[in-house]
């Protein structure tokens, strides 16, 4: 990965580019529209890195925090 940026969640944007990886810095749910278009809520998730392919990272239902996007 070359690339990193701070990931606000958005009910309605999708990000610039999609993610290769995300990194979790506080533990918590994580809805995120995948690189194929589906929707979906990781429950749970702990800190740290994730290999998901990500559109967008939505506001409602995401209680994780500190979320970077990689690529």
């Amino acid at each position: 990965m070359t690339h990193a940026t701070a990931i606000t969640p958005n009910d309605t944007s999708d990000l610039s580019t999609l993610t290769r990886a995300l990194y979790v810095g506080g533990a918590g749910d994580l809805r995120v529209t995948m690189a194929d278009g589906n929707t979906v809520t990781f429950a749970g998730l702990p800190v740290g890195w994730h290999p998901v392919r990500v559109a967008r990272v939505h506001s409602t239902g995401t209680t994780a925090s500190n979320i970077v996007g990689c690529w």
